[in-house]
């Protein structure tokens, strides 16, 4: 079974002074430490509401300093259970987000229908490229019968450049 994990962190940022900055430092901030061992976590901006229910900016500033919610994606392969996949995904990522809060926020099973989908796409795409060898090879065939090159140049190139000989005297 392969699980869609997202896991919110709350990310700190120094020496702010608008959402929209504070943002992307933690964006950035998180890559940096995520890559390049896991370069395929996706970085998204976190949804905040107030207790009635009013939406919030991901970020809340307050005296130059930030704390931003983002929410970090992954997919994980083989696992028995979602709860499996939630403790892979947050010691994978926790590892690397070294004192920043992690909670799991949703665990999406991901059905197999979808990868046998992807599977016919590949199979699909690898006929494409056959008939695209086909077309090269016919290609080849016209350059043997004295047409130009594949770049275009034709054999009077070699009198528009000098020989090197020339050029040292």
């Amino acid at each position: 079974m392969n699980c869609r994990v997202v896991v919110e962190a709350a990310v700190p940022v120094f020496d702010v002074e608008t959402e929209d900055e504070a943002i992307r430092i933690a964006i950035s901030k998180t890559g940096e430490m995520l890559n390049p061992d896991l370069n395929y976590v996706e970085i998204n901006m976190g949804e905040r509401t107030s207790p009635s229910g009013e939406e919030l900016p991901p970020a809340f500033i307050a005296a130059d300093e930030a704390l931003v919610a983002l929410e970090l994606e992954m997919t994980v392969f083989n696992v028995e259970r979602e709860e499996h996949a939630s403790r892979i995904a947050r010691k994978e990522i926790g590892q690397r987000l070294e004192n920043i809060p992690l909670e799991v926020i949703v665990v999406e099973v991901i059905d197999d229908e979808d990868e046998s989908e992807s599977e016919d796409e590949t199979t699909d795409d690898a006929n494409d490229d056959g008939d695209a060898i086909d077309e090269l090879d016919l290609g080849d065939e016209s350059l043997e019968d004295g047409d130009d090159d594949v770049s275009g140049e034709s054999e009077s190139t070699d009198d528009v450049l000098p020989e090197f000989e020339d050029l040292v005297e």
